[in-house]
């Protein structure tokens, strides 16, 4: 299966800059993870997002999302709640979706 797009595939991996916030956030940081998940939300309705989430052992999150290009996908990504807020930093990368599982009908 192919999947052919007029649009690349990124990837956005983030850190929490405080370790402890996954376990114990305080209120700003809760808040801006709130903002982060909502907006994720709302991207993959539209399809913007493909797949977003963090590792089970907080070590990271990611997220996998269509821009049209390299400005578009980095301002995507700097106008996340919880990067712009200082609670997590982001790294960008240009991605290449090689396999997918679709259910089966």
């Amino acid at each position: 299966m192919t999947l052919e797009h007029d649009v690349a595939t990124w990837i956005y991996m983030v850190h929490l800059t405080r370790p402890a916030a996954a376990t114990s956030p305080t209120e700003e940081e809760s808040a801006a993870i709130d903002d982060h998940f909502v907006r994720l939300q709302q991207a993959c309705s539209v399809g913007t997002v493909r797949l977003a989430g963090p590792a089970t052992d907080g070590a990271f999150g990611i997220v996998i999302f269509e821009a049209e290009n390299e400005a578009a996908a980095r301002l995507f990504m700097t106008e996340d709640p919880a990067v712009l807020a200082g609670v997590m930093t982001a790294e960008l990368h240009p991605f290449k979706v090689s396999l997918v599982n679709l259910p089966c009908r």
